[in-house]
């Protein structure tokens, strides 16, 4: 069977000289996929996503993309090698304008990325509706849509979304996961925390349960959804 387009294998490690906080923890993603970080507060989700992203040391394991070992690079190397990563908070300038926010996102870029820009407009409508307005005047929804588009906008090989629905209503988390299953839809792996475990495993093709920084249960986000004791310990029975 052949690799994983993304991997976090048997990752230990935490922040700096601290405790582990993840213990043996794997995590993987396909093209085309939405794999799906869930378990309860603590359990290590946001730390695994920034494992993989090379936020934090990880003393043993390592990490693939592509089938290179990128263990070793630092957050910006890997988003040259592809890796487009929105953090839960201060993931937008707020003083600037919606379209100053994705052409920052650019910034890597060499070419011309007017096509990508349109893209973004055409997934995301409201953001060409007010993209001469400061991104700090928009609702939490559109803000995390401006993140989003910001790391579209790096024509990223993966996308990782530290907890995008964090404090939104329910009607723009249902928006926000539509945008992300048609983003999945072009090809792209999305590797994405959430709070939200049960409406995150309906949309997720693979989903992986974390506790206490450990691989607890993994399988399709329909499996998931199944099990009597993930539904039992996770998702309120």
């Amino acid at each position: 069977m052949s690799e994983p387009f993304l991997i976090g294998e048997n990752m230990t490690g935490g922040y700096g000289k601290g405790p582990d906080i993840l213990h043996n923890c794997t995590i993987a993603v396909n093209p085309g996929e939405i794999a799906v970080i869930v378990g309860p507060n603590g359990a290590g989700k946001s730390t695994a996503m920034k494992a993989v992203f090379g936020m934090l040391t990880v003393r043993s394991g390592s990490v693939r993309l592509a089938g290179e070992d990128i263990t070793q690079l630092s957050p910006q190397d890997r988003v040259v090698k592809g890796m487009g990563f929105v953090p839960q908070t201060s993931n937008i300038f707020a003083s600037m304008t919606v379209e100053e926010n994705l052409e920052m996102g650019a910034f890597i870029r060499t070419d011309d990325f007017s096509a990508t820009l349109e893209q973004v407009y055409h997934l995301f409508p409201i953001l060409r509706d007010k993209r001469n307005q400061a991104a700090g005047e928009l609702s939490g929804g559109q803000r995390q849509q401006v993140a989003v588009g910001r790391a579209l906008m790096t024509k990223p090989k993966v996308l990782m979304l530290d907890e995008p629905t964090a404090g939104v209503s329910p009607i723009v988390m249902d928006e926000l996961f539509d945008r992300i299953i048609e983003v999945a839809r072009t090809g792209l792996p999305i590797l994405m925390v959430e709070q939200n475990a049960k409406q995150a495993l309906e949309i997720a093709d693979k989903g992986y349960v974390l506790v206490q920084g450990r691989n607890a249960y993994t399988g399709s986000g329909q499996d998931l959804l199944a099990d009597p004791d993930v539904r039992k310990s996770f998702l309120g029975g």
